[in-house]
């Protein structure tokens, strides 16, 4: 189910294959340049939704957490952008702070995403995607995407085709 939440488009989402399915449409939408801040609790999914769009950028490498060690940069296995997938959690400054892991050199050859990044990467760009994502139960996700700048601009942003 997908329905406009003001200026955001919210999508519900049941079980992590559709959320895969979600990453892999946002994926299919994405590049090089692109920031996406993804917010939500331990285990809403960010990951989950982050492995699908590595899956439609075509990168090398297994989309996993990267808690422990902050960021991975997932190169391309064709032309497309590489995807460089960041967890904020642990950091608890601004830009200031993240400034060692460089997003700034990465992003116009990259595709960006950042967990727990709300507050602390948005001066990277002018153009990103907030994408929210709220526990509805045990199966259940709302995820709403904030389009903020005009690359998002008529963008269509939608979820998975029903049945994915």
């Amino acid at each position: 189910m997908t329905t406009s939440a003001g200026e955001g488009t919210r999508i519900t989402v049941h079980g992590p294959e559709r959320m895969t399915a979600l990453g892999r449409r946002l994926g299919a939408l994405l590049r090089a340049g692109d920031l996406l801040v993804l917010s939500g609790d331990l285990g809403a999914g960010k990951t989950t939704l982050t492995r699908g769009i590595g899956e439609a950028l075509g990168v090398r490498g297994a989309v996993t957490s990267p808690t422990f060690v902050i960021a991975r940069v997932h190169p391309p296995l064709g032309d497309g952008p590489a995807l460089v997938h960041v967890d904020a959690y642990r950091l608890g400054g601004g830009l200031e702070e993240m400034e060692d892991l460089d997003l700034d050199v990465s992003l116009p050859e990259s595709v960006i995403v950042v967990e727990w990044g709300e507050g602390k990467v948005e001066e990277l760009s002018g153009d990103r995607l907030h994408i929210a994502i709220a526990q509805d139960g045990e199966d259940a996700r709302t995820v709403t995407l904030t389009p903020v700048g005009e690359r998002w601009a008529g963008v269509g942003l939608t979820g998975p085709e029903p049945g994915v």
